[in-house]
């Protein structure tokens, strides 16, 4: 090797002149000679230039060299080198290689690359465990960049619940306000994908309030159609399930347990039980053996007030098993049936698995159609529904995208005590004639978009961060 040409190449490589570097260093080796220090920094100049196929040529030659060791740093730039050409599965490949390495200091710059490898490939599963290794890396300066994509990982395997944790998480380690805010936006859409509108406008807003951080046009159709709804639940006329709890006598003045008033004659007083006045001695003493003689005598004799008390207890669940029983078989159930279509709308526009809200006995196929009759939209209005015990069909309209609007029918069946999706079908005017009537005794209307939103920031050092983003990151990405 050249020495002196090597010194004048870092020096250059340190100006800035990475072109002249990168020359430079070609030509300090002999031809066919193994210098990894040489080829290493040579990787790093043709990656500063964007050359990123010769930049993992240059990595490999690096890694042939034996004795300059460093096989996980070389492997991972080299991985990272190859990610950027697009050459994704060799990317992989090399990176993974660069993990087996025990003695490299900073692994958490593979998980972060594989992660985004995996990204590429689809496997958003294996992304989320490349992410959260990362996070749990003692040695990573910034755990909230991993944590962030951690939560991106399951918004895309369906599981916004565990995205909330991870972005909420995250927040807790991004000092940056411009990183805060774009881990905010992406929180918001985390919380209208789990349905949690209020928390969901909190968080855009956060993201929003200084003015410095825009929103991508979905993440606003997420915030203006969380607003929409947190609205409309608070000026909301009263449900279907509170018009049914009405029928029965909550909220009435009347209790529906006791609709003659007269739970206060059957409660025996305190004064002929003494149980307000009965000490922990006292009770220790009557479950003696020599006191339920006298009990058993009293119990033939009719005295006491523990067969009102049984009376009581029997009438409350006569009573509150008729009703739950007439709702059943009136078609009532806990989730809703607007609950779930509108749910389903809601997961489809935020590009979410939607298989949570579809019965379990769908095939693949019908799955597929359902997903491929969807529109991309959660502005939906609930026309008319009629329902039965174990059925439900409801008719919908949905407004599209594109502007304009669509006509759908829904197929429900009972699932438990609520309702999946068995069926979606678009209705058209010339199908109208031969569609179903249906009543008009459900008038809703709702919205919500998803999407999700990239972070970037620093965040906190030492081992007491690390300590508490691996707490968070195991206990949220556990099954990731």
């Amino acid at each position: 090797m050249n020495q002196q040409l090597f010194e004048q190449a870092k020096a250059s490589y340190q100006q800035g002149d990475f072109g002249r570097a990168a020359s430079m260093l070609m030509s300090a080796k002999d031809p066919g000679e193994l210098c990894g220090a040489v080829d290493h920094l040579r990787g790093n100049a043709l990656m500063k230039l964007g050359l990123y196929s010769d930049a993992a040529e240059a990595y490999g030659d690096a890694l042939a060299d034996a004795r300059y060791g460093k096989s996980g740093a070389l492997a991972c730039n080299r991985g990272r080198a190859l990610l950027a050409a697009g050459r994704v599965e060799e990317a992989v490949a090399s990176l993974q290689q660069s993990l087996q390495d025990t003695t490299y200091a900073t692994p958490y710059k593979a998980n972060m690359a594989l992660g985004s490898a995996y990204e590429r490939m689809g496997n958003v599963r294996e992304a989320g465990v490349a992410y959260r290794n990362a996070a749990i890396d003692e040695n990573n300066p910034d755990p909230s960049a991993a944590l962030a994509k951690l939560g991106e990982s399951f918004l895309g395997m369906g599981r916004p619940v565990d995205a909330v944790e991870a972005l909420r998480t995250a927040l807790d380690f991004s000092a940056p306000l411009a990183s805060q805010n774009a881990v905010y936006a992406q929180l918001g859409s985390a919380y209208v994908a789990a349905n949690r509108m209020p928390e969901a406008v909190e968080a855009f807003g956060n993201a929003t309030k200084d003015g410095t951080y825009q929103l991508s046009p979905e993440q606003q159709a997420s915030y203006d159609a969380a607003r929409k709804a947190t609205a409309a639940i608070s000026g909301r006329t009263p449900s279907e399930t509170d018009a049914f709890l009405a029928a029965a006598g909550y909220g009435s003045g009347i209790d529906p347990l006791d609709p003659l008033g007269r739970s206060g004659e059957m409660m025996p007083s305190p004064e002929d039980t003494g149980f307000f006045s009965v000490t922990e001695q006292d009770l220790m003493r009557q479950n003696a053996p020599e006191h339920r003689p006298n009990r058993q005598v009293k119990r033939r004799n009719g005295g006491g007030g523990g067969g009102k008390a049984v009376v009581i207890i029997l009438l409350i669940l006569l009573l509150v098993g008729g009703g739950a029983g007439f709702a059943f078989y009136s078609g009532f159930g806990w989730p809703t049936q607007e609950a779930q279509v509108q749910g389903m709308f809601n997961a489809n526009a935020s590009n979410s698995s939607i298989k949570g809200y579809l019965a379990s006995s769908l095939s693949s196929e019908s799955v597929a159609h359902i997903e491929a009759v969807l529109p991309k939209s959660s502005q939906v209005t609930i026309d008319g529904m009629d329902r039965s015990m174990s059925s439900t069909t409801m008719r919908v309209t949905a407004q599209l995208p594109s502007g304009g609007s669509q006509i759908y029918e829904i197929q429900l069946v009972r699932d438990g005590i609520g309702w999946k999706v068995s069926a979606v079908n678009a209705v058209y005017a010339s199908q109208s004639d031969g569609a179903p009537t249906l009543s008009n005794s459900t008038q809703t209307t709702t919205g919500t978009v998803s999407t999700d939103a990239a972070t970037t920031g620093a965040a906190t050092t030492g081992a007491a961060t690390t300590a508490a983003a691996t707490t968070a990151a195991a206990t949220t990405a556990a099954s990731a």
